[in-house]
């Protein structure tokens, strides 16, 4: 696996998100999968790492608490970052204490996507692993 493109997976219930996004972060260097359907990307976090998940909060099937606790739990490492219509302290706070990298309001610009998964990974180049 070479060190240098991070992967990230992004799982949005609404297709054009993914649509946005995936484009956005794939022009940036990342090597980008995303998805629609959560059952879907629990399966497909079972067979592969990802450095980053992109993951909506209110989606049909699993919602995105449960997909990043097991996320989590499958990669410890894994930098988890939250898109959601649906923002309240209280959900921002739940996410954070799960260990969320960070929050994002939608509407979002994808400018805001783009840079804090830029953190993200910079977060996740410099602890050297």
């Amino acid at each position: 696996m070479s060190t240098d493109k991070l992967k990230v997976m992004v799982l949005d219930d609404e297709p054009i998100v993914c649509k946005r996004v995936q484009p956005a972060l794939e022009k940036l260097g990342y090597e980008v999968e995303s998805y629609t359907d959560s059952h879907a990307a629990i399966h497909r976090i079972q067979e592969t790492e990802y450095d980053i998940i992109v993951t909506d909060l209110k989606m049909k099937g699993i919602d995105g608490m449960q997909f990043l606790q097991e996320a989590k739990k499958r990669s410890p490492r894994t930098e988890v970052i939250v898109i959601t219509g649906f923002a309240t302290l209280e959900t921002a706070k739940e996410s954070f204490h799960k260990g969320v990298f960070d929050f994002i309001a939608k509407p979002f610009k994808l400018s805001e996507i783009q840079d804090v998964v830029n953190k993200a990974a910079a977060k996740i180049r410099g602890s050297g692993t």
